[in-house]
């Protein structure tokens, strides 16, 4: 056999292993499931990208209480995460103002980029719209003065994995803003007894907890008190609704 034949069939056997490994890769655990806890709850599923009309949220004021309870002030970077159509992110954009900073992220690529297209058709532009991962928002290390998470929570699918990467990106004092309804996770809410819970879990602590007018929601605010654990060392929560 020439030499030339024999270091083309050796070639090819190096090339099959190496497609052979990356198939059995493939079919791995990924490192979300492998690392961090469960939910150990009902999650639920992610139905619109629209929470409810822009016309009727601002008739209930809520974005106007929720940006007031979390101290939003001038010259603050803010997160949005799962933000939609970016109901918040119009509306933060101008208290934060020109030397503010707004990031609006989503999981959806289309959702990214219609919000996007609106951010700059309305000249937004104290605001940058990102990509995240169900898991992982991907924000940049100690950015926010305050993240907002709202009505998207009970749809995370991984809490701990998704609330590990999270609590990176706030600055030391920043907190993160949870808004959600006091119902059971499978009619869209989550109660803020398991919120606490699982914020707990990563070391995040409640700092004031309010209902908002108008119905079941609830507004509440965390800080980072200790050091996140690592994956595996976190402690879910117990079964609760």
């Amino acid at each position: 056999m020439s030499k030339t034949l024999t270091k083309g069939l050796a070639a090819a056997a190096v090339l099959a292993v190496a497609g052979l490994a990356l198939a059995l890769a493939g079919c791995r655990p990924s490192s979300t499931e492998t690392r961090f806890p469960k939910a150990g709850r009902d999650v639920a599923p992610v139905v619109s990208d629209s929470f409810s009309t822009e016309d009727a949220r601002d008739r209930l004021g809520e974005a106007e209480q929720v940006i007031a309870f979390a101290g939003v002030a001038a010259g603050m970077s803010v997160a949005d995460v799962g933000a939609g159509e970016g109901y918040y992110t119009v509306r933060l954009s101008p208290v934060v103002g020109a030397k503010g900073r707004v990031l609006a992220e989503d999981i959806d690529a289309g959702t990214r980029d219609g919000l996007s297209e609106r951010v700059a058709r309305d000249a937004l532009d104290n605001v940058a719209v990102k990509l995240g991962t169900p898991a992982d928002p991907m924000l940049p290390k100690a950015s926010f003065d305050r993240i907002f998470l709202v009505h998207m929570y009970h749809e995370v699918r991984d809490p701990y994995a998704f609330l590990w990467h999270l609590a990176d990106g706030l600055k030391l004092g920043g907190e993160v803003i949870l808004v959600d309804s006091d119902r059971p996770v499978k009619n869209h809410g989550i109660s803020p007894k398991r919120v606490a819970c699982e914020f707990a879990a990563l070391g995040l602590k409640p700092t004031r907890l309010e209902r908002l007018e108008g119905g079941d929601v609830y507004a509440a605010a965390f800080v980072r008190t200790a050091t996140r654990p690592m994956p595996e060392q976190i402690v879910p929560c117990a079964s609760m609704r």
